[in-house]
């Protein structure tokens, strides 16, 4: 069976603290940023944590050391299993099977970290093409709406509904993913046992971020534009730079959101 003692490198005698700080040693070493990204490098750094989190837990530790005796001292005689025979076929059966768990749980972690990758991104590519997106459109103020014919506009709108609604649901799922809403003095007196939430933000934390993110970002752009609209650049090129802000600049912020979230989703599956 796998020694999550040698795995960590430390002593089976190791303090919790002792196995924490050699965790960390390991994880900024075995990452896979730093080694290539490969699969291999990846199932090196779930195995780190795999036995982190095995000797991490008191309860877990201790069924692990209790095999590790029973593995060192022979000690598999019993119940009348094969799986507790000391016959050569039934160890390498037994090999087997502990290997192919092994497999199964670090392939489980190295899937849980994609997930949470991926989620990442997702909040990421949205707020920031959100935010640059509102910054531009307010700066340059195309006038793209005057230059569509009715079907082109039709287009603009559809897909601005389309856009709005996929904003929306990619905003939901973050907030349900990273923020929670903070306990009242009440609950948390009540529920003391249960523990504070392992989610990063609270609601109104990220709510306050969204908001202020994209007024600073319209506000940015509005002055920008304000201070560069009389360069002779933008007045040779004028087709694409509109003089003042109008309703139909709000269509472009959340197309912007959808094309960009597309082209990342295709790009992960590609990936």
């Amino acid at each position: 069976m796998v020694d999550y003692y040698k795995v960590l490198k430390v002593k089976r005698t190791a303090s919790a603290a002792e196995i924490k700080s050699a965790y960390r040693r390991l994880a900024r070493e075995r990452h896979p940023d730093v080694n290539g990204g490969t699969e291999a490098a990846a199932r090196e750094f779930a195995r780190i944590s795999l036995a982190y989190r095995t000797l991490s837990d008191p309860q877990e530790r201790a069924h692990h050391d209790t095999q590790l005796k029973r593995a060192h001292s022979g000690d598999f005689v019993g119940g009348g299993s094969v799986f507790h025979s000391n016959n050569p076929h039934a160890q390498r059966l037994r090999r087997i099977t502990i290997q192919r768990r092994f497999d199964r749980r670090v392939d489980q972690i190295i899937e849980a970290d994609r997930r949470e990758n991926f989620a990442l991104q997702q909040a990421v590519f949205t707020t920031v093409t959100l935010f640059l997106s509102t910054f531009f459109v307010s700066w340059f103020k195309p006038p793209f709406w005057y230059n569509f014919q009715l079907v082109g506009r039709a287009v603009v709108v559809t897909l601005f509904g389309i856009g709005l609604w996929h904003l929306a649901v990619r905003l939901k799922a973050c907030f349900e993913h990273y923020t929670y809403n903070p306990k009242s003095i009440h609950d948390s007196l009540i529920n003391a046992d249960q523990g504070e939430s392992d989610k990063p933000f609270t609601r109104f934390t990220a709510s306050t971020f969204l908001i202020l993110g994209y007024l600073l970002s319209l506000a940015s752009g509005l002055y920008v534009g304000s201070v560069m609209k009389y360069m002779e650049i933008f007045n040779d090129i004028h087709y694409l730079f509109g003089q003042s802000f109008r309703p139909d600049l709000l269509f472009y912020p959340p197309i912007a959101v959808l094309i960009v979230d597309t082209m990342h989703h295709v790009a992960s599956k590609i990936d």
